[in-house]
């Protein structure tokens, strides 16, 4: 009898991609003040060209080379902080709630999360998901070597709530 319904939460409880645009747009406040040549909208837009049409790993490069800002490796490090660090702008979509308020008065609820842990941390406060859940796994905090797929985060989500594999989906 399954009794643990265990939830991703990137691109599951909510669309990461909303995460992305809240993130570029934090990032994009910064550079508009660091550079008072470009509006926040003109940053964020050629910071979302970037991230739509390239490889995604060089997006803040790219970006600041298009509008013709200098930069150094301290700067795109301070860049993908504030993408990290920063608390989203993100809210959990109705279908997701309604489903989630459904399920935890009837099962014992978990999260398992990959990805940076301040931005994973940040995701559910914004998300207000703590209170839906009776564990929430950051794989990271186990090492990167046990995000998903391995089966370290379903273990412990197991061991925690005392559940068996066969009552667990």
């Amino acid at each position: 009898m399954i009794s643990t319904v265990v939830f991703d939460l990137d691109d599951t409880l909510y669309d990461e991609i909303d995460y992305c645009r809240s993130g570029f747009s934090a990032v994009s406040e910064y550079l508009s003040k660091l550079h008072g040549a470009f509006s926040t909208e003109q940053i964020f837009n050629s910071i979302w060209m970037q991230f739509t049409a390239s490889d995604r790993t060089k997006v803040f490069n790219q970006a600041l080379d298009d509008l013709k800002i200098p930069y150094d490796p301290v700067l795109i490090h301070d860049l993908v902080r504030i993408y990290r660090e920063h608390l989203p702008n993100i809210t959990l979509p109705a279908d997701s709630k309604e489903v989630l308020e459904i399920l935890c008065g009837k099962y014992a609820l978990a999260l398992l999360t990959d990805g940076f842990l301040p931005a994973q941390r940040l995701k559910v406060e914004a998300l207000k998901l703590e209170k839906f859940f009776k564990c929430i796994i950051y794989t990271e905090e186990l090492g990167r070597q046990y995000w998903k797929p391995s089966q370290a985060g379903f273990e412990k989500i197991q061991k925690i709530l005392k559940q068996k594999p066969e009552n667990t989906v």
